[in-house]
């Protein structure tokens, strides 16, 4: 089978997080993610329309992620519609906002970080 035949029909990034409990709680409470699945104790997906990511419990130094939003090093980037929206929005919430909402060559984006340290990056 040539390579060409693959076809991809989803892809889930997945995070490793210091507290499923927590980071559940800020994906589905902040960000209107729904549980896809969980399994045991240790692993989840969550779900957005038909986008997905998947949380493992484990233990990754937060200290290796400080320098990553000085440099805007971006773990995950959403296209979204309604920028502004969706950023006045974020503003009300609970939610560590590193990027406010500003104008690039390429489109209005913004950044925060989940509750381990992941830029997540909303771009228009």
């Amino acid at each position: 089978m040539s390579i060409n035949y693959l076809k991809i029909k989803s892809m889930s990034p997945q995070f490793v997080v210091a507290d499923l409990e927590r980071s559940l709680d800020f994906y589905t409470r902040e960000l209107g993610f729904e549980i896809d699945f969980r399994y045991e104790d240790f692993y989840a997906g969550i779900i957005k329309g038909s986008y997905t990511i998947h949380l493992k419990l484990g233990y990754g130094a937060i200290e290796k992620k400080a320098g990553k939003a000085k440099n805007e090093h971006l773990d995950l980037c959403f296209a979204v519609a309604d920028i502004n929206s969706l950023f006045e929005a974020i503003k009300k919430q609970p939610i560590n906002i590193i990027q406010p909402l500003r104008e690039m060559p390429y489109g209005r984006e913004f950044y925060i970080t989940d509750p381990d340290g992941y830029i997540l990056s909303f771009l228009e």
